[in-house]
């Protein structure tokens, strides 16, 4: 017999996403599944078990939007896979034409999409509560319409009916984060980290603001991998002191990330308080837990209720400089209760927050899906 045949797809995001392809994917293949990723790449292959169809990189958000978007339903339509997951919000009305022509829909809900909408900076500001309002009766009614939702945490999932949400939380996978050879924690420079994309409400100007204070008084320097939105953000920064203390390492593999992290002192999340951010649970905040590192992370309440309850980092305000500063010099004046904060990240981790317990709830609802 066959394996169901399985299709993710997404114009926004790389084909090797951490969520998309590493966790859900990956998952399925091993599980038996026939699974494609379609995804704006250079080119088609494969890779692991998952192929990889290309569709053309977007020149801007409308031609995402329009061209890159019934490219992607010509493509899944020609797989011909029986389950098409989705991953971005321009394409919940490609899911609508998809589930017309009897394929089974999940909506991958990453982000909370009014609350995602409501950060946008490139939206004028008078106009961002009714875009808000709009894309949020959109997601929920055409979603409605799909087989099922998945939903990465869950506040995400108070969206959408009980009846049709599953939840499954972006925490780590444990054996990509082993640190080959890491170096011993009292060895290690001065060095502090932020992987991930980097922007202005994700901290990157207060982090190199941070680095002006803790680069002249302790000698630390900051790492910075991953890639800059927008682009120009960079030039900017690069104008700031504090940018002597800095050095960007581009975007880096998985291997390379837990390679890094076996040679810094702490991992820093700095979120600004923005609506979506506030009860998110970045992707990135479990795997510095996860590789043993301390973390500096934004004093939300959610953040608040992981970190301080396994005493695995310290919590800022992340639009103060001097208060990141201030948390840096405290790690590093202290490296034995620094090392064991993040000893107990990892075991946290290891206990609650990794990947191995969510993939069983995916697993779980193919099966039911497959099976009707």
């Amino acid at each position: 017999m066959s394996a169901h045949r399985v299709c993710h797809v997404t114009t926004v995001h790389r084909a090797e996403d951490v969520r998309i392809y590493h966790k859900e994917a990956l998952s399925l293949a091993k599980a038996g599944y026939d699974v494609t990723v379609i995804a704006p790449e250079d080119k088609s292959s494969r890779l692991e078990s998952v192929n990889w169809l290309r569709l053309r990189r977007p020149s801007g958000r409308f031609d995402r939007f329009l061209r890159l978007g019934i490219e992607a339903y010509n493509t899944a339509l020609r797989l011909g896979a029986e389950v098409v997951h989705l991953h971005d919000p321009e394409l919940l009305f490609i899911g609508w034409l998809l589930k017309q022509r009897g394929r089974k829909v999940v909506w991958d809900a990453h982000e909370d999409l009014p609350k995602q909408i409501l950060s946008k900076e490139w939206i004028p500001i008078l106009l961002r509560k009714p875009i808000a309002w709009v894309a949020n009766k959109l997601e929920r009614g055409i979603a409605r319409s799909f087989d099922a939702v998945v939903a990465a945490t869950p506040d995400i999932a108070r969206l959408f009916s009980a009846t049709q949400v599953t939840v499954v939380q972006n925490f780590p996978i444990l054996s990509q984060l082993n640190t080959p050879n890491p170096v011993i924690y009292s060895e290690r420079p001065n060095t502090f980290i932020y992987v991930g994309g980097i922007s202005e409400i994700r901290g990157a100007r207060e982090m190199v603001r941070a680095m002006e204070i803790a680069g002249e008084r302790w000698g630390a320097r900051l790492l910075l991998a991953g890639r800059f939105t927008p682009e120009g953000l960079k030039e900017e920064l690069m104008e700031l002191p504090g940018w002597k203390y800095v050095d960007y390492l581009g975007w880096l593999d998985r291997k390379e990330v837990a390679k890094t992290l076996g040679n810094v002192r702490a991992g820093m999340v700095l979120f600004h308080p923005k609506p979506n951010h506030i009860k998110a649970q970045p992707n990135k905040l479990f795997e510095y837990m996860a590789a043993g590192l301390p973390v500096i992370a934004s004093e939300f309440p959610l953040w608040r209720e992981i970190v301080a309850s396994s005493q695995s980092g310290l919590l800022v305000d992340p639009l103060n400089p001097e208060a990141i500063a201030e948390a840096i010099g405290w790690l590093l004046g202290d490296p034995r209760k620094a090392e064991e904060m993040g000893n107990r990240g990892r075991q946290a981790v290891f206990e609650k927050y990794n990947w191995d317990r969510e993939k069983e709830k995916l697993l779980a609802l193919y099966g039911e899906l497959l099976s009707e």
